[in-house]
């Protein structure tokens, strides 16, 4: 009998997406979609609105080229231990 749910999956950025203003969206591979506040994010004011769409993986999480930071999976997931880039 197969598991229901994400029991095994390792959570992987597909996506980030800027829909509508104060909201940071992310798609992941396995279909789940996570829309938060960006004011979670304070490193995210650093980015201009017209280069939000320029974002590239790196590390297992996401960054711009005028971000000082990278947003880990773990932190948009809100579980260091479980998703930890760091093992």
């Amino acid at each position: 009998m197969a598991q229901e749910g994400y029991w095994n999956v390792i959570p992987q950025i597909k996506s980030v997406s800027f829909p509508v203003r104060g909201k940071f969206r992310v798609d992941l591979v396995d279909g789940r979609i996570i829309i938060m506040p960006t004011s979670a994010f304070p490193c995210l004011k650093k980015v201009p609105v017209k280069e939000r769409g320029a974002w590239y993986l790196m590390g297992g999480g996401v960054t711009w080229d005028s971000c000082p930071e990278v947003i880990h999976i773990e932190q948009i997931l809100g579980n260091y231990t479980t998703y930890s880039h760091e093992k």
